[in-house]
């Protein structure tokens, strides 16, 4: 199994660093980050997360979005989800991957697999990411571009997480190191000119401050090239966390 394990990220880190030709640019980014669930039964919840990120420290507006979802637990490992996401993305960086700031929709489904050896937690999510992406054409009575219409296109995100439990309290976990990475695979007939949409590899920390409370902190090396494989962003990245679970069946 760990032979596998480096092996898939030996793979990927080979494959992201092959630019072909490229505009490269890139930019420091802080993203300020929400995720909470709501336990509506005990195998039903409904999940609420949220972004609000920032390129260049806090000089430039990146990207928000909300994402609300309906999940459900198969069985103690497996989680299903069917959820909505909306995004904008700004204008931001020396070269822009966007002309105007663009919205984004996506309906998604999407399975955890989540199983533990020792003090190590693996987690496996896979997502698939029906979009409707907006598109900037430029006006020709006012120069100017414009949102004129939505295209579909479909993403895949295959994401994979070890975390390691560094400090415990009373058999429970309180301060654990994660590390993994996250693949983004465009997919399907209006696929793009790349089949990587992004890559992120993650590294950081996390504390739970009780059973309904977790706080983390994370570099993300994120990798991004746009539709037509022209722009390759490289963006080293710190992402604060905030995670709760709550269950309000119980009394």
């Amino acid at each position: 199994m760990k032979k596998t394990i480096v092996s898939l990220f030996v793979g990927i880190f080979a494959v992201v660093q092959q630019n072909y030709g490229q505009q490269q640019t890139g930019s420091n980014n802080i993203w300020l980050h929400y995720v909470g669930k709501n336990g509506l039964t005990s195998k039903t919840s409904v999940t609420l997360e949220a972004s609000m990120r920032y390129a260049d420290g806090f000089n430039q507006k990146q990207q928000w979005f909300v994402r609300p979802s309906l999940d459900y637990q198969f069985s103690k490992k497996i989680v299903g989800s069917i959820g909505f996401t909306q995004y904008n993305t700004y204008v931001y960086g020396d070269v822009p991957l966007n002309k105007i700031n663009t919205p984004e929709s996506h309906v998604w489904v999407q399975g955890i697999y989540t199983h533990t050896q020792g003090n190590f937690k693996f987690v496996h999510r896979l997502r698939d990411e029906n979009r409707f992406v907006g598109v900037a054409v430029k006006n020709d009575v006012s120069n100017e571009y414009e949102i004129s219409r939505h295209d579909y296109r479909n993403r895949v995100r295959y994401m994979f997480l070890v975390n390691y439990a560094l400090m415990k309290s009373n058999a429970q976990t309180k301060l654990f190191a994660v590390v993994g990475d996250e693949a983004f695979l465009n997919v399907g007939s209006n696929a793009g000119k790349t089949l990587f949409n992004q890559n992120r590899v993650i590294a950081g920390l996390g504390y739970n401050v009780n059973s309904h409370h977790q706080v983390q902190l994370n570099y993300i090396h994120q990798q991004i090239w746009n539709f037509g494989n022209t722009i390759v962003e490289s963006n080293p990245t710190l992402r604060l966390s905030y995670i709760t679970s709550l269950d309000f069946y119980k009394k």
